[in-house]
């Protein structure tokens, strides 16, 4: 009961996930990585994301958990797999819960999905909508530059309005209804994203899917937490990378004051940090 919902990410992207936690799951404790020294992973090669993943897991299962959520598209869609054979926790991706999410709300069947190489390249989602339903119209587009956009902490301007909207010209062709944000950086922007996209196109995260889901898995093994809520402090939060800039981000996110911690996964990386 008192082992913590570990979270991981390739940066702070996840915040997405952890606010919905705090929010559907008030009393659980929450263990998040970051892993923004080695962000993005879109671009990386599919070995190097499942070895980063699971670097990031063999770190946080060396605290007591309940379960493990796989807060990054890419990650969940190269890993998830290799993951769930190597603990003996509940292991949740972000993948399938969004392509859920998006179908209950497509009036037309005209779905897009907006994400980083790796995950477009994978096509995790394609296959996930598909699955559930064949005649859906599917588009998916690569937006590289989003995640860079996110992680750097800028505020909108007319330049990162202009990156979004070069990002995401291809897809105004297509006439969606409905548009998944498949990568969780995205909802950070998702403001954005909207008025880029006309209030016609509902925008989907998969943040809220995966918690109910999330809730689900633990009422089902007995493991949700009763008592009071967790105390802020609580929570822990780790990062490859800077703790000040992660910090930044993930208050102005989650509107709370958050510790986070310097995490050293290799020599190397710790070389790369200075």
């Amino acid at each position: 009961m008192e082992s913590a919902i570990g979270i991981l990410d390739s940066g702070v992207g996840g915040l997405t996930v952890v606010r919905e936690v705090f929010q559907q799951l008030p009393k659980e404790k929450v263990l998040y990585f970051g892993d923004t020294l080695r962000c993005p992973y879109g671009p990386r090669p599919s070995d190097e994301v499942r070895r980063f993943t699971l670097e990031i897991v063999r770190y946080l299962s060396g605290h007591p958990l309940k379960a493990l959520v796989i807060a990054c598209n890419t990650a969940t869609a190269l890993a998830l797999d290799e993951v769930r054979r190597q603990v003996n926790v509940p292991v949740l991706g972000v993948v399938e819960p969004g392509a859920r999410a998006a179908i209950k709300v497509s009036q037309q069947g005209r779905v897009g999905v907006i994400g980083t190489e790796g995950t477009i390249r994978s096509s995790a989602y394609e296959r996930a909508l598909k699955r559930i339903d064949p005649r859906l119209y599917v588009v998916s587009l690569a937006c590289p530059a989003l995640v860079p956009l996110v992680e750097s902490g800028r505020e909108e301007n007319e330049n990162s309005r202009k990156i979004l909207r070069e990002s995401l010209a291809p897809l105004k062709k297509h006439r969606l209804d409905s548009l998944i944000l498949g990568c969780t950086h995205y909802p950070l922007i998702a403001s954005m994203i909207s008025r880029e996209m006309g209030s016609g196109v509902t925008l989907i995260s998969s943040a809220e899917e995966t918690t109910r889901e999330l809730i689900g898995i633990l009422s089902s093994h007995g493991l949700l937490r009763q008592g009071p809520a967790r105390h802020p402090e609580e929570h822990h939060f780790f990062t490859s990378g800077r703790p000040e800039a992660f910090r930044s981000i993930a208050e102005r996110w989650l509107h709370r004051r958050v510790r986070v911690e310097h995490a050293v996964l290799s020599a190397l990386d710790e070389s790369q940090v200075g």
